[in-house]
């Protein structure tokens, strides 16, 4: 579905990836590990349309490399970046409401998904997303992404600061999504939850891919780990 070869990115005349090349399958979760500042929310930001990039981007055989954030979304692929992006002064409901795609019609999800899946937002349905804790938000924002109908989610960070009870209810959010046929880009720094539910796994490095495999080949990797992971 996703395929990328040898992309470069750029911040002005900073570079900051390096021939970057992977690919995510359709129904597959694809974990991208690395220590801050090794240029995964960069590779999220660049197949978005949201940095200056060059390289191969291809969605389902088209290229999207010189699209506009909007068009890409369009076309089927889901961002959650790391900040959350909600809008405050708008309710849950109508947080979800604007992530539909037209009126939402022909969707795999409703609003009864959302809160079958998080049903404390079920209870906060008419409260400002604002005054939402920061697990609320990120299960606000997350649904939010899936109500567009997408192919394809690429979440940035979604359990950080989030307590251990929040994260273990993102990681069966991301096994969902998965058994109804969505593909997962998860940008992640626990180890733990990555390990547990991808099906392959990714590590970055100064701006390049350093490793590409199972989760288990990683487990055995010490020397992957103890050089890109461990702090």
């Amino acid at each position: 579905m996703l395929k990328i070869d040898n992309l470069h990115a750029f911040y002005g005349k900073s570079h900051v990836l390096h021939g970057v090349s992977f690919e995510v399958q359709a129904g597959e979760i694809v974990a991208l590990l690395g220590r801050n500042g090794s240029g995964r929310s960069t590779t999220a930001r660049a197949i978005m349309g949201l940095v200056d990039c060059k390289g191969n981007l291809q969605w389902k055989g088209q290229s999207i490399a010189d699209k506009k954030p909007y068009q890409i979304a369009h076309l089927g692929i889901g961002y959650v970046p790391e900040n959350r992006d909600i809008f405050p002064k708008l309710t849950v409901e109508q947080n979800l409401l604007l992530g539909q795609k037209g009126k939402g019609e022909g969707s795999r999800w409703s609003f009864d998904d959302m809160y079958a899946m998080f049903p404390r937002l079920k209870e906060r349905e008419h409260t400002e997303a604002g005054v939402l804790s920061g697990g609320e938000q990120q299960m606000l924002t997350l649904c939010r992404t899936l109500m567009g109908d997408p192919d394809l989610i690429i979440i940035d960070e979604p359990t950080e600061g989030l307590a251990p009870k929040i994260v273990e209810l993102v990681g069966q959010y991301l096994q969902t999504l998965k058994a109804r046929g969505i593909s997962v880009l998860l940008i992640e720094q626990k180890l733990t939850i990555a390990m547990d539910i991808s099906d392959r796994v990714l590590v970055m490095g100064h701006g390049s891919i350093v490793f590409s495999g199972t989760p288990q080949a990683l487990r055995s990797d010490v020397y992957t780990r103890k050089e890109w992971l461990e702090v």
